[in-house]
């Protein structure tokens, strides 16, 4: 007799090894060296939009390669990004200050509306705070470079997903919350988790809404 010959089966992907206890470990070391760093870079304030764009860009690097990238690089493109940086620092200081003082302005009876323009201001802060998370994003997907085309890019993902700006907007709620009554002494540690909780939310929510490249 002869033998038949073996069936041709396809062959089986061989599945994907799973992190262990190690990788989640360093993973999670990493994030909350990055939060330092990014939190350091940012003391003298006005330097505070280059650090957290260099920080988005890292981080993007490291979702798309599985590698941060090098010091050199990442300090060529802060130093690169210290005055755009300021000028969107200020700009974002000005709204927070603003909304601060409407609510402060309503809370004390200053301002007359009550309960009803108080849900108003803290759901327009809470939207704020969302834009900026997506604008912070885009950056990152920017090589930290260009925020008025950061903040283009972010909009046109809020039209293209809503539901993205209400994803961001919860990952910053919840980061505020916990350094502001929790967690306060852990801010730096946070940082790097709020920007990896922006961008993982927003991949999720946007998909192939998220503009790749220039307009």
């Amino acid at each position: 007799m002869t033998e038949s010959p073996a069936p041709d089966w396809p062959e089986q992907p061989a599945p994907a090894a799973r992190p262990d206890w190690r990788d989640t470990l360093r993973d999670a070391a990493d994030l909350a060296l990055l939060g330092i760093l990014t939190t350091v870079a940012a003391l003298p304030v006005v330097t505070a939009g280059a650090a957290v764009g260099a920080a988005s860009a890292a981080l993007h690097h490291w979702v798309e390669t599985g590698s941060w990238p090098g010091a050199r690089t990442a300090l060529r493109g802060f130093g690169r990004t210290v005055l755009p940086g300021a000028g969107a620092t200020a700009v974002a200081g000005v709204v927070a200050a603003v909304l601060a003082l409407n609510l402060l302005a309503l809370g004390r009876g200053v301002v007359p509306g009550g309960p009803v323009l108080v849900a108003v201001t803290v759901a327009l802060a809470v939207a704020a705070g969302g834009f900026a998370g997506l604008t912070v994003v885009q950056l990152g997907r920017q090589a930290g470079q260009g925020w008025r085309r950061a903040v283009r890019g972010a909009a046109r993902t809020t039209a293209a997903r809503p539901a993205t700006l209400l994803a961001a907007a919860g990952t910053v709620a919840l980061a505020v919350l916990l350094c502001a009554l929790v967690l306060p002494v852990l801010t730096p540690l946070l940082v790097g988790y709020t920007i990896f909780g922006l961008h993982a939310a927003t991949r999720r929510v946007a998909g192939a809404a998220l503009p790749t490249g220039p307009e």
